[in-house]
């Protein structure tokens, strides 16, 4: 599905945009939900930046959504695909992370949403079995399947474009091989089904095809692949990844850039999560739990500047633990030990509990991340897209660069880039033009 766009944003488009979610789970169920409680008036889309923020500090600078030709809330049509057969309503019962009466408020509209049949595989993710899978012969064919669940669904929804956000479980870890380095030998891996090639990586290449930005939220490795790079710049689609930042690592990429900014020294930082629901389920196994920790562990070494500050930072030893614990369902909760030390050497500490709640801290990353994308697209942007660093624990770079951490400096990112867009859009003389050098 290759969809016509603009060589830059000149207006908005009017059309429906197609958010495309593999994994209907917690995280996928509680941002549709959100989304259509939003629109009948019963919630707010508390967290997202698009929705929320102003374009400049100045007091009257226009909202991110006023300002850009953004597709608004009612423009968006839910899909998605799934192991479980439930609709949307169901799975988010079963998810539990949002109450009973809340979904009942907006049950018709999540009955409506029907998982497509899944691209799965058991080797990638050990703790979970589900009914609803595709059954091809080759990893290409699967591909083409979701090709044409994705041209399908746009057509069904009198859709104008697509987006595609990963909300899929976390994925056993993957070591780049030959067949991920060339797009060539990506698609013979697909045809010969080699074993390198996971799920999220077929959605990837699914979505790329088709002419869809797809944005990866799991710490699986996907558009990271070079092959899957090639593809995005060949079909002038933007990409990035990976993983929502949420939970514990948020409050890392808050607290490193104020330590960091006293020059404070740092030893040790412990950190270790305790959660219930269907991700620390598939996280209790160790191939899974090995994709999360190198996510969760890239965090402070951009923020911690050890080569500048060896001194300070030189010795730090960073402790990450998941455990599966099912009582705590979606509330996960995260405890972080911080030994750090001062004046003359002198140590001292810092103890975080964060009772956060997961999906609730994903929802508007993925409202944020699919309307994003879709600007990017219709803005021509395509390969890698380093600005959308602000989401991510493991921000995707362009190729020999190394990733920012720091939450404020990867705020900053987003900001230059929607300015960008923002005089792009404007006459010089145009009073609005002056949002664009806020600071």
């Amino acid at each position: 599905m290759k969809t016509e766009r603009n060589c830059g944003l000149a207006s908005k488009d009017d059309g429906k945009l197609a958010v495309l979610i593999p994994g209907l789970g917690a995280v996928g169920t509680t941002v549709i939900a959100g989304v259509l409680a939003a629109r009948r008036g019963l919630a707010q889309p508390i967290g997202s930046l698009t929705q929320y923020a102003a374009l400049g500090d100045d007091e009257d600078s226009p909202l991110v959504r006023e300002a850009l030709p953004l597709a608004g809330l009612d423009d968006l049509v839910f899909g998605g695909w799934d192991i479980f057969e439930e609709n949307c309503y169901q799975a988010a019962l079963q998810a539990d992370v949002l109450e009973t009466d809340e979904l009942d408020a907006i049950r018709d509209e999540l009955e409506a949403i029907e998982p497509m049949s899944a691209v799965f595989d058991p080797a990638y993710v050990r703790n979970l079995d589900g009914p609803n899978v595709k059954e091809e012969s080759t990893k290409m064919e699967l591909a083409e399947a979701l090709i044409a669940d994705i041209e399908g669904f746009v057509d069904a929804h009198g859709c104008s474009r697509a987006v595609g956000v990963w909300c899929g479980s976390t994925e056993v870890h993957v070591t780049m091989q030959k067949v991920h380095m060339d797009l060539d030998a990506f698609e013979q891996g697909l045809r010969s089904n080699d074993a390198a090639i996971s799920p999220t990586m077929i959605y990837a290449y699914a979505h790329l095809k088709a002419g869809v930005p797809f944005l990866n939220g799991a710490p699986n490795s996907a558009v990271d692949c070079p092959a899957l790079v090639q593809l995005a710049e060949q079909q002038q689609v933007p990409v990035a990844g990976k993983d929502f930042k949420t939970g514990q690592t948020l409050i890392k990429t808050i607290l490193a850039p104020g330590l960091s900014a006293r020059l404070l020294g740092v030893n040790g930082w412990y950190s270790t999560n305790i959660l219930g629901n269907r991700d620390g389920e598939v996280l209790d196994d160790p191939g899974s739990f090995k994709t999360k920790e190198n996510s969760k562990l890239s965090v402070l070494e951009s923020v911690l500047d050890a080569t500048r500050h060896e001194e300070l930072y030189g010795d730090l030893t960073h402790k990450v633990r998941i455990d599966y614990y099912p009582p705590r369902g979606d509330n996960k909760e995260g405890w972080d030990n911080i030994d750090i030390f001062g004046w003359m050497d002198y140590p001292m500490q810092i103890k975080i509990n964060f009772l956060c709640r997961d999906s609730i801290l994903a929802a508007p990353l993925v409202l944020d991340l699919a309307l994003l994308g879709d600007l990017a697209h219709q803005a021509g942007e395509s390969g890698v897209q380093e600005w959308l660093s602000f989401y991510f624990k493991s921000p995707q770079t362009p190729a020999g660069e190394l990733p920012v951490h720091d939450l404020f400096v990867q705020r900053e990112m987003l900001f230059a880039k929607l300015r960008q867009w923002r005089r792009e859009l404007q006459p010089v003389d145009h009073p609005d033009a002056v949002v664009a050098s806020a600071e």
